[in-house]
């Protein structure tokens, strides 16, 4: 079918609202816009038949990899046979019963249950219902204030916005809310003494951490979230010990811990959960994005046992829990979820996010670790980001009002790689689906030098940067 571009994008621009979109250059035409027709594999194709490697899985979600027929025809067969019903009051699926109790064996660490919703927003609002409503039931009705991460990201509505550490998220919105509060990132590379080893900046995190508890009240904070690996954020593994050290402080003052797996969960860092990597020990575990791998909307809230026992005790004294979606369950996303976790289990998809994924940092630290450009390589698993700065050795930052990640990420474009540009400095990520190969790798690779040193020369020749 021929598509006439420039008519349905016009269409578009009058009508469509996009997601993280300067509004008006948009609706005005004054910023470029594309028709996305196709994808198998790695690889998607425009209306206008150019052809890109994703190098980002969609928003890091697509990780068997487009155009898979057999998620189609599972999401066809169940819409065959029951396209929708509710789980209120215990109605429940085959399916249902059967993902929850996979699920719950994967992730392991003393889980017991899964709610389910649309999107890890929607699972990160439950997550803090659940938290308020467990306290309420132990009787402590000031222990409300949840403490998140600057550059951590857990959704852009209301409560999981405000659990954002990211001030795009906030500004003009009228967020964060006044019982979310943001300690000190694990960025090790913005640490505030060069002389800092790792363990010595995860104490220091994890001192920041206490100070802010003791200055709350103990008895008023109630819980802390977390990604195992920050990801919009700026892809940032923590540093050495970190989880452990947080983990010393929330068993101090009885503080539950919410993994935000959305991103980390089901194989992206090689392991089956980031937390189980870490040792996070969570109360609570967000999964969404790779549940799927987008093929359907699908997220969860995957509850421990010490707190589905108080979540109990609960319903024993108010009656039913007053929380529900109309969609959760919903038998299409359950379908997805089931073959998606089908073919990652028979081809080994985590196990490739490990090995792929160590040949992927070797080859970003052999072709940037020393590019004057690049302030540091980064990543584990099939996450990567390179972070550029204008003195490498002193790990300065660019002027902003030059946007150098954003003119990497639209030269990566021009050399057929989407690779993301990242909204807390410049920092460009990487993450790329679960089955890419060693050659995908190479190919990636080699795009992404082509694009920062053509960015590099353009800096250099225009007089706004010289190398150091």
């Amino acid at each position: 079918m021929t598509i006439d571009t420039q008519k349905i994008i016009e269409i578009d621009r009058q009508n469509v609202f996009h997601a993280s979109t300067h509004l008006k250059q948009h609706a005005h035409g004054e910023s470029p816009a594309r028709i996305i027709t196709g994808a198998q594999g790695i690889r998607i194709q425009d209306s206008l038949g150019n052809e890109f490697i994703d190098g980002f899985a969609g928003l890091y979600c697509v990780n068997i990899g487009y155009g898979r027929t057999e998620m189609a025809e599972a999401i066809y067969e169940q819409a065959k046979q029951l396209a929708y019903y509710h789980t209120y009051v215990g109605h429940t699926t085959e399916g249902m019963a059967s993902l929850s109790e996979r699920i719950v064996k994967l992730a392991g660490q003393g889980m017991s249950k899964v709610y389910y919703g649309m999107s890890g927003s929607d699972a990160n609002e439950t997550q803090l219902k659940l938290v308020w409503y467990y306290n309420n039931i132990l009787g402590r009705k000031e222990k409300k204030k949840v403490i998140s991460r600057d550059r951590g990201y857990h959704g852009s509505s209301i409560a999981s916005g405000s659990m954002t550490g990211l001030p795009v998220f906030h500004a003009h919105f009228d967020l964060p809310l006044e019982r979310i509060k943001h300690t000190v990132a694990p960025v090790y590379y913005r640490r505030p003494d060069d002389a800092m080893s790792e363990l010595e900046f995860s104490r220091y995190c994890a001192q920041k951490l206490e100070e802010m508890i003791l200055a709350e009240g103990p008895d008023t904070v109630a819980a802390m979230i977390g990604e195992p690996v920050l990801g919009t954020g700026g892809i940032v593994p923590p540093p050495q010990g970190y989880w452990a050290e947080i983990r010393k402080v929330l068993d101090k003052y009885d503080i539950l811990l919410i993994a935000d797996e959305v991103v980390c969960g089901f194989g992206r860092l090689g392991v089956d959960f980031g937390s189980q990597y870490y040792e996070m020990k969570p109360d609570l575990i967000t999964v969404a994005k790779g549940l799927t791998s987008a093929y359907q909307p699908l997220s969860g809230v995957i509850v421990g046992e010490r707190v589905w026992q108080v979540l109990e005790q609960g319903t024993d004294t108010y009656g039913a829990i007053g929380h529900g979606y109309t969609y959760s369950g919903h038998p299409m996303g359950i379908a997805s979820a089931i073959a998606n976790l089908n073919i990652i289990e028979r081809e080994n998809l985590t196990a490739n996010a490990r090995d792929t994924g160590a040949y992927l940092q070797q080859r970003m630290q052999e072709t940037f670790g020393q590019h004057p450009l690049v302030g540091e390589a980064r990543g584990i698993g099939l996450l990567a980001a390179l972070e550029f700065s204008s003195d490498r050795s002193k790990r300065q930052h660019f002027d902003p009002n030059l946007k150098v990640g954003a003119q990497i990420s639209a030269a990566c474009l021009e050399e057929g790689l989407i690779a993301r540009a990242m909204p807390h400095g410049d920092i460009l990520g990487f993450a790329p689906p679960l089955v890419v190969t060693r050659g995908e790798v190479d190919d990636i690779v080699a795009r992404a030098e082509r694009a920062v040193n053509k960015v590099t020369d353009k800096l250099i020749s225009s007089g706004a940067w010289q190398a150091k």
